[in-house]
């Protein structure tokens, strides 16, 4: 009888794996199928508006980097201005002295004079603004082509539109044989009479005790930066239809990809729908600095259809420019649709993806649960031989003493599945007898017995692996170490209403993973003795962190009430102990400060210890073990 129910035993720890492989596989696979395939849908929603995020980042990067380099030409105006005016007095300073060296020696300083006065009074430059002048050492105009009715007056008086006597410097120049940069207002010509800053240069010219110059209006020599950086902004394209158009605050059009556009105001132009609405908004904003805008454009450069557009906006006040680009809708759209149809083939693959591979890891999966099965057939009897074989071999002496708590705890973790199985079992055989058994009930006991015979396995794995005498470094998880220490010893925790805090960082260690275990069970089972003389709140604090590369900490702290100051210096010590001489041999601290110094080459510690926890102050022992995250052999 006995052996005919271990036959039904072993069909069901056969089959049974199969049968779950398959139906977890199969949710496994329609968990995969329809959570990707709300996650496409999602991914879907969020592309449109992703893209346009993604491309008015990159019409703000475009109008940037043009504002940055106008900001450039800007910060170099002056400086560029002093530049050309000063080159173009050296320049006439050269003339005026290879002239003066050629006749020299034969013609009066007169009729020198006279050459050179033709010779730069014929140069122009900066498109006919730029000329040449002279002066003497007592103020007297000598050369001014551009009003040669002001030459032999004398302004040694004369001041600019601001009050300031620009010939004083001049002559100074002259006097102190120098040369100089002056800054002056001077009123510009054919302008009614209207005021502009002026950069002007002056050089001495020894030979003949004069002062040569020039000078150049600043917004004039600006406006050629302007042109220059209108030139540069013209160039610019990307994309299918990106341009950068520029208006000033009056409207008008200074750079568009249609060039009948430019020198117009957008009134005239007619290109944005709304526009006496439209133009003003993006100025304002301009104004304020930046910002997009949306619009319609009559006419997109591409197919001359109106189209929605987003402009970003950068004003440049400096100048009253308005600096933008921007991007169309329908160019959005069509890119998006082809986004959303890769996505879809993608998707497709995706699935048929899961299902080749499902497919396989189903036919796998059955292969290794045919191998579980049989190997689930002997397990236990395998295991508890060689529980028995090990139990009887324990070398450890510290694991020697701890085998009566071992095996309390097996006792503990046993108790409820053997019960079951006894229930069970017995409930079948009498049900049998009777003639009354039915499938259902056989089935549920059968379920019953296979479950708790799957526990009583693991349960063994996990004592059978502690109890090995492993002598060899291993790498291994603290977090994993930590599972399987308190697997053992929980069931005599759970009983005495210890709760254990855990604050475990999952870091990987080269050691002696079973000796680790055996100090941590130790000290563990050391706070329990401790805890038991305490009614209520009984407490254990587990925290593992590593504090610098190379080194880890691992903390265990109780609420028990500490160790007396007397003796805390002699709990390491080989059979120093604090118990009753039949709870206790004062071993297993001494065999933990044994494992961790000497064959986990660490250090461990002890203190007492105040803390908080959960808005309560409690007091109580902390053990620390430093070790290193990797030891050579």
């Amino acid at each position: 009888m006995e052996t005919s129910k271990e036959k039904q035993f072993l069909k069901i720890i056969k089959f049974m794996p199969s049968i779950f492989v398959i139906f977890f596989s199969i949710f496994v696979i329609l968990f995969l199928y329809f959570e990707n395939k709300n996650t496409f849908n999602e991914e879907k929603k969020d592309i449109e508006e992703k893209y346009i995020l993604e491309n008015k980042e990159n019409i703000k990067e475009e109008v940037s980097r043009v504002y940055s380099f106008i900001k450039q030409l800007q910060k170099s105006t002056e400086q560029e201005l002093k530049n050309s005016v000063k080159n173009r007095v050296y320049e006439a300073h050269g003339i005026a002295t290879g002239i003066y060296e050629k006749y020299k020696d034969t013609k009066t300083n007169e009729e020198i004079f006279e050459l050179i006065k033709i010779a730069l009074g014929s140069l122009s430059f900066n498109d006919g603004r730029g000329y040449i002048f002279m002066d003497d050492v007592y103020g007297n105009k000598l050369l001014h082509p551009i009003d040669t009715s002001i030459e032999g007056k004398n302004f040694i008086d004369y001041t600019d539109a601001r009050g300031y006597k620009l010939f004083q410097s001049i002559v100074n120049v002259i006097k102190e044989k120098t040369e100089r940069f002056d800054e002056y207002y001077w009123y510009k010509p054919n302008t009614n009479g209207q005021v502009a800053r002026k950069i002007s240069f002056y050089k001495y010219f020894e030979p003949l005790n004069m002062a040569i110059g020039t000078g150049e209006y600043f917004e004039d020599f600006e406006k050629m930066i302007q042109k220059k950086a209108l030139e540069y902004i013209n160039m610019i394209k990307f994309g299918d239809s990106g341009y950068i158009f520029v208006l000033n605050y009056d409207g008008l059009y200074l750079s568009h990809i249609k060039k009948d556009y430019i020198g117009k105001n957008y009134i005239e132009n007619k290109g944005i729908e709304n526009s006496e609405n439209v133009i003003p908004e993006m100025i304002e904003i301009a104004k304020k600095g930046n910002g997009f805008y949306s619009y319609i454009q009559n006419e997109k450069p591409t197919n001359n259809l109106p189209t929605k557009k987003i402009s970003y906006i950068q004003g440049l006040n400096d100048w009253n420019w308005l600096i933008g680009t921007g991007f169309y809708e329908d160019d959005i759209s069509s890119e998006i649709l082809e986004i959303k149809r890769k996505l879809d083939e993608k998707y497709d693959n995706y699935i048929k993806n899961i299902l080749i591979i499902g497919s396989i890891l189903i036919v796998i999966l059955l292969l290794i649960s045919r191998y579980v099965s049989l190997f689930l057939e002997n397990k236990f009897r395998q295991y508890k031989k060689e529980l028995d074989k090990k139990q009887l071999i324990l070398h450890q002496q510290s694991k020697m003493a701890a085998m009566g708590e071992m095996i309390g705890n097996i006792a503990h973790q046993w108790r409820q599945p053997l019960s079951t199985i006894t229930t069970a079992s017995s409930g079948m055989v009498l049900q049998k007898e009777m003639g009354i058994l039915t499938d259902e009930f056989f089935f549920e006991a059968s379920k019953k017995i296979n479950t708790s015979a799957q526990y009583l396995s693991q349960t063994i794995d996990d004592f059978r692996n502690f109890f090995s005498p492993n002598r060899q470094k291993t790498k291994f998880f603290l977090r994993n170490t930590f599972s399987t220490t308190l697997d053992l010893i929980s069931a005599q925790f759970n009983a005495k209403e210890i709760h254990i805090i855990k604050n475990i960082e999952d870091i990987e260690l080269f050691s002696y993973e079973n000796e680790l275990i055996q100090a941590l069970i130790n000290i563990l089972n050391n706070s329990r003795d401790e805890l038991l003389k305490k009614e209520n709140d009984r407490y254990i604090f587990i925290d593992v962190y590593k504090n610098n590369i190379d080194e880890v900490n691992i903390i265990i702290k109780d609420n028990a009430g500490g160790i007396k100051e007397e003796v805390i210096n002699k709990i390491f010590e080989p059979y120093f102990t604090t118990k009753h001489q039949s709870q206790g041999t004062g071993i297993g601290l001494y065999m933990t400060e044994e494992i961790v110094t000497k064959h986990l080459n660490g250090i461990i510690s002890v203190k007492n210890k105040e803390f908080i926890f959960n808005d309560k102050k409690y007091f109580g022992a902390q053990f620390r073990i430093k070790l290193k995250l990797s030891e050579e052999e």
